[in-house]
């Protein structure tokens, strides 16, 4: 190490091999933006400037150091490699944030841990060049930003089936109904509706940017919303559909999670008849070739050498500086900021040096995922549809709760979409493959006849079991987590920042959401460099 570089970190010449990794990157970072410095952009040339040359000769040599004393760094099998920004997570919040910063002349570097792209949107080929998506599929009105992404890279949408009557098990009883809610009778009906009105007057005082100053924040935060349920649902079943509800949108249990969670959620969609609703809410429409192709082509644009592949993120070495970022796979990135694109409790697994604050990583100690399996019946043809079915199903029987006809455009070959949440996904998620996909395929049998007791193909994805993932859709928070720590949920740390669905203001947990946070990340990091 040079004495420049001890210069740079403040100490003696003779004190260099005292000095960190981390020190000398930031030291040799440091150095660089110095130089970079001396004449500032005009508004014709790029935002960022390349940071490579003698800053990479000096990290070279504190390698090649370090391994000369015993150190842990073998030079030999790394891949060191430069950018302005390195983000963490190849889903459509990471891809977002590295198309704008390339866009505005950045050198970025995505690290994604698994074999392919899209995160929790994960595509599944059954057969002529056709796809159902085992993650996550919809998009709805107002989500504006997810309709503009997929409209820029080609992707369309159509309409999800809900042409006839949706089927409801309820007591031991098969009935039709049309519309949105189900036909459980007047007096839980206008019970529910009562609810869903209180509901979304009181999520409309939770400020999207800080649920924690609402005017109420701490006596919502305070209960479950299995608490509220219980005081101001009057009967029975208000209470099974409102739960319902609930376990279709968060994956999780009314017990799980706060009042004031559900009500910023309910806010940041708009009402809570856009998060339960089909036509006219977040469950309209689907993408034309499987929502994964977005990440997909997102990727492609960014070209070859942006994203890197089977490299999750193991250590992030900041400082005031940069950062030095190292995956698995020997693969290591030298920037200037960090974007960390992944749901907050997977961030919470990556070791910081320094250590972020402890009220950081309690936050993501307290922000798990839910749990959902989505399970699909592959059959010839859409044969409900003959009987004047729309293929959407309810029951409060089970396991599986809620069905949808999931069959691709063209309506071949014919797709039944059953969901395992909360604790049926718990619950089911430890049994063996073939007993879960039996009383799966039972339930298909008791609403849609024994048509549907054989299918051609059964396809299934329990996400809370992949690695990368540990579960779906999104984070939810139990009580006291917003107004103990929600304050540094999207408060950058330094030279990290981040983004990911659950860091939204507006649709957080979903699609849109990743997009929205991608793009304001992008100008956060942007008016940091």
């Amino acid at each position: 190490m040079t004495g420049v570089t001890a210069a740079a970190i403040g100490v003696p010449p003779f004190q260099n091999s005292e000095v960190t990794t981390a020190a000398v990157a930031d030291a040799t970072l440091a150095i660089t933006s110095v130089r970079s410095d001396k004449r500032r952009p005009s508004s014709r040339e790029p935002v960022c400037e390349d940071i490579t040359g003698q800053a990479s000769e000096v990290v070279s040599d504190l390698w090649r150091d370090r391994r000369g004393r015993g150190g842990t760094v073998d030079r030999v099998s790394e891949d060191l490699r430069e950018a302005d920004v390195a983000v963490v997570g190849a889903g459509l919040a990471g891809l977002t944030a590295a198309r704008d910063l390339i866009g505005e002349g950045c050198s970025v570097v995505v690290l994604e841990a698994r074999d392919r792209v899209g995160g929790r949107l994960l595509n599944e080929p059954i057969g002529d060049g056709k796809v159902v998506e085992v993650g996550g599929q919809w998009i709805g009105p107002t989500q504006d930003r997810l309709a503009a992404l997929a409209a820029d890279v080609g992707v369309d949408t159509f309409p999800t089936y809900t042409e006839g009557e949706n089927l409801l098990e309820w007591r031991g009883r098969l009935r039709r109904y049309r519309g949105t809610i189900p036909r459980v009778g007047p007096l839980a009906l206008a019970d529910f509706a009562r609810a869903q009105r209180r509901l979304n007057r009181m999520a409309r005082e939770v400020p999207l940017d800080r649920p924690w100053e609402a005017p109420k924040a701490r006596e919502w935060d305070s209960m479950t919303a299995r608490t509220w349920q219980a005081r101001h649902l009057r009967t029975r079943g208000a209470q099974e559909m409102l739960e319902l509800g609930i376990e279709a949108v968060w994956a999780a249990e009314p017990e799980d999670f706060s009042l004031l969670h559900m009500l910023f959620y309910i806010h940041s969609a708009g009402s809570l008849e856009m998060l339960f609703g089909t036509e006219g809410g977040a469950q309209q429409d689907r993408f034309v070739g499987g929502s994964q192709l977005i990440a997909q082509r997102l990727a492609e644009r960014l070209g070859a050498q942006a994203v890197v592949h089977n490299a999750p993120v193991r250590l992030i070495e900041h400082g005031p500086a940069g950062v030095v970022v190292r995956a698995g796979g020997g693969v290591v990135v030298r920037a200037r900021r960090v974007v960390v694109a992944i749901a907050p409790s997977l961030a919470g697994r990556i070791v910081y040096d320094p250590p972020l604050t402890g009220h950081r990583d309690q936050l993501t100690q307290r922000m798990p995922l839910g749990t959902v399996a989505k399970c699909m019946a592959i059959y010839d043809e859409p044969f409900w549809r003959e009987q004047g079915l729309s293929g959407q199903a309810t029951s409060d029987t089970g396991p599986v709760k809620l069905i949808y006809d999931n069959s691709p455009p063209d309506g071949s070959p014919g797709v039944l979409l059953g969901f395992l949440e909360g604790a049926r996904a718990r619950e089911l998620g430890r049994l063996d493959p073939g007993e879960r996909r039996a009383l799966v395929i039972d339930c298909f049998r008791r609403t849609f006849g024994h048509r549907a007791a054989q299918p051609d193909r059964y396809v299934e994805r329990l996400w809370a079991e992949e690695e990368f993932s540990r579960g779906c859709y999104g984070c939810h928070m139990p009580t006291g987590a917003w107004t103990h720590y929600g304050d540094v949920l999207r408060t950058r740390a330094g030279s990290i920042h981040w983004a990911g669905a659950e860091v939204a203001e507006v649709w957080s947990g979903y699609m849109d959401g990743a997009v929205r946070s991608g793009e304001a990340v992008s100008r956060e990091v942007l008016a940091a460099l």
